[in-house]
């Protein structure tokens, strides 16, 4: 089979190095990939968002299965142009992946079918939403509604702060369209919980929870980032959570969906908050997290294709869906000054003994030579029996590698670990 991966960051190469276990698999093409895929992959200089290349490219190359990862090219509608070309495809259509495209849409949705959220306003007036704030409790959340590289929620915890985020979204565009309409909403307390579910539109399974760290310096300090890393599972998602998201979130979700004819197949991500009323839907991903990928999917035993391509034929029900009784701790190693300025173009060292659990998300191949270029460098797994194995081993593999202004949290881990002490 010739598989496509659109994408080119460390959660597509932890999805390509999983594929690649699947022995029907002759070559998987990267559109564009990075350097640091190029041991298992093929790179094809073609834009994630460049819908029309990667159609022609998957038409003349023969492509027998597409994966389609990203955010953006799933709401500008890759699936349904693939499709369209008689190419099937992992990921939603453009008219489900609204339920990550518009925060406006997603609370809406939960709203109407009474799924549990944070309560919320919505805005598409700055002078609205600023008087709004007069009487609305601190500290509060304000979210642009459309995509921000997930980058578009502001923890304000004074009513400047509230307001300075206002203005900088709709005033400002601070994330150009996607601050013209903004949800305003109530702050919830509690652990967060990132769980990834398979779905073929019917039926959805849950893979394991994980926990991820979202700012950049140590003990939770600095500013927000893409994930500097991540845990699974999560100490704070029992057995008995996990029965109460099935039938007041996960299902629900999946049924409302249908009920407004945007069937959703793929990968849907539940961000969650554990709050003292139960759980809560923080956000909707219409994709596979990162990098939660890079720890959910080292502890999957069912072969990844398989059960990709059951969301794909709604066969999902009598796909085996099977993770290892194991933990796993994944470290992102950036760049110095990650996530607002640094330098790229610093050479990289990975040994060839962990490369196999090493993720590289921001890379070039330039003379042989493995160079950094972007802010999230690189992704170091490690699967354990024990959280405290998994986290050591994670950490001893990030001391084998090298680059010029490589920069780590120190703490990955040890709030899960606490939780599991207490």
């Amino acid at each position: 089979m010739k598989i496509m991966v659109v994408g080119g960051g460390g959660r597509e190469h932890a999805i390509i190095k999983k594929i690649k276990e699947n022995k029907s698999v002759e070559v998987i093409y990267a559109l564009p990939g990075n350097g640091g895929m190029a041991n298992d992959a093929v790179c094809v200089d073609i834009g994630a968002k460049d819908i029309e290349k990667i159609v022609a490219f998957a038409v003349e190359t023969g492509i027998d299965y597409a994966v389609v990862a990203p955010d953006d090219p799933l709401v500008l509608g890759c699936v349904d142009a693939l499709e369209e070309k008689g190419i099937p495809c992992f990921g939603p259509r453009a008219n489900a992946a609204i339920i990550e495209g518009s925060k406006v849409f997603s609370k809406n949705l939960m709203k109407k079918y009474g799924i549990p959220t944070a309560a919320y306003e919505v805005f598409d007036d700055m002078q609205a939403a600023l008087d709004y704030l007069e009487t609305a409790p601190i500290p509060t959340v304000i979210k642009a509604d459309g995509l921000a590289l997930g980058k578009g929620v502001i923890i304000a915890n004074t009513l400047d702060e509230a307001k300075a985020a206002v203005i900088s979204m709709m005033q400002d565009k601070a994330f150009g369209a996607s601050g013209d309409h903004i949800v305003i909403e109530e702050f919830l307390t509690g652990p967060e919980v990132s769980v990834l579910s398979f779905t073929d539109g019917e039926v959805v399974v849950p893979m394991i929870s994980s926990m991820d760290h979202k700012r950049a310096g140590d003990n939770d300090t600095g500013l927000n980032t893409g994930g500097m890393g991540t845990v699974a599972p999560n100490p704070y998602y029992t057995d008995d959570i996990a029965r109460e998201c099935m039938e007041k979130i996960f299902k629900p979700t999946i049924d409302a969906m249908n009920k407004e004819g945007r069937t959703f197949k793929g990968c849907l991500y539940f961000g969650l908050m554990l709050t003292p009323n139960g759980p809560k839907v923080i956000e909707y991903n219409c994709r596979f997290g990162d990098p939660e990928t890079q720890v959910v999917l080292p502890l999957l035993e069912s072969d990844l294709l398989t059960v990709m391509q059951a969301t794909t034929n709604g066969t999902l029900a009598e796909t085996e869906v099977k993770f290892k009784n194991a933990h796993a701790c994944c470290v992102i190693m950036a760049s110095e000054g990650y996530p607002v300025s640094y330098e790229k173009g610093f050479e990289m060292t990975i040994p060839e003994k962990i490369a196999d659990s090493v993720y590289v998300a921001g890379a070039n191949l330039k003379d042989g030579k493995l160079l950094t270029n972007g802010g999230r460098v690189l992704g170091v797994t490690a699967v354990a029996d024990s959280l405290e194995g998994a986290i050591e081993a994670s950490y001893k593999k990030v001391g084998e590698i090298s680059f010029g202004n490589a920069y780590y949290r120190h703490d990955i881990g040890q709030k899960a670990l606490a939780a599991y002490k207490s």
